[in-house]
């Protein structure tokens, strides 16, 4: 007659793996996140940056209109001055 034993070394690995993996996609995912909104960020400054650029050549509605809605500035002084600054 036979006695055998079972070890739970199997499980603790396998546990192991698995909350590695978990943690691993978790980190990936923040990290992909946090690149995401930085280049969001990148891009609405370039935007500024350019219409800045083309509103002090053309000098046009559409242009006005475009950097109020990016800037979340309502008056066209207030957004020449913020242009100026961005001009520099």
């Amino acid at each position: 007659m036979k006695f055998e034993l079972k070890t739970e070394n199997d499980n603790y690995t396998m546990l192991f793996s698995n909350f590695f993996i978990k943690i691993s996609i978790f980190a990936l995912i923040f990290i992909l996140c946090d690149v995401a909104i930085k280049l969001g960020i990148i891009s609405r400054n370039y935007q500024i940056e350019y219409s800045c650029r083309i509103l002090s050549v053309e000098k046009s509605a559409t242009d006005l209109k475009k950097l109020s809605r990016i800037s979340k500035l309502k008056s066209k002084q207030k957004i020449w001055e913020f242009c100026k600054e961005f001009i520099k």
